[in-house]
């Protein structure tokens, strides 16, 4: 299964994220199928490459539940739907 999620990166108390397809099995930092955007929780700063995720999500993606928070907050379930 296909899964949205979270890659973290950075160096210590200074964390970011990637945002990411990844096998659901796959190890947290392993090797990704397509990275789709970035996640800074200290700035709250996000770059999301919105048509990918839309192709991610219709062919099956299931992203998980921070990743859901921050799609909403993106407004991208509502593309998904137009």
């Amino acid at each position: 299964m296909i899964k949205l999620r979270l890659k973290r990166y950075g160096k210590k108390r200074e964390v970011s994220y990637r945002l990411v397809a990844m096998n659901s099995r796959d190890r947290r930092d392993g090797r990704p199928l397509e990275e789709l955007g970035f996640f800074n929780p200290r700035t709250d700063e996000t770059h999301l490459n919105v048509p990918a995720i839309v192709k991610r999500l219709k062919e099956g993606a299931q992203p998980t539940e921070t990743v859901r928070t921050i799609l909403r907050k993106a407004n991208v379930f509502e593309e998904l739907n137009a």
